[in-house]
């Protein structure tokens, strides 16, 4: 099974918010995750992103790929964290 960190979309029509999940690659956009990770709220002024990092690193080492916008997220986390 190839496991996947990517966004799980949660809000209402034009208010989009989202869940950072880890999901089977070929579950549907908002299949059932393996484990929800952190959330995503783009429309908030910050911008705000939270993760468990202790588990999204969990994941990433046991072969779990980020997908491109969450890998984008992680690393402007990381870089504001600093």
């Amino acid at each position: 099974m190839a496991v996947r960190i990517r966004l799980q979309r949660i809000g209402k029509p034009k208010r989009p918010y989202y869940r950072v999940v880890a999901i089977d690659q070929r579950a549907k956009r908002n299949g059932k995750p393996l484990e929800i990770l952190g959330q995503y709220d783009p429309i908030s002024v910050e911008n705000k992103f939270n993760a468990d990092m202790q588990r999204v690193n969990y994941w990433l080492s046991i072969g779990a790929k980020a997908s491109d916008t969450v890998a984008d997220l992680l690393k402007k986390s990381a870089a504001a964290n600093k």
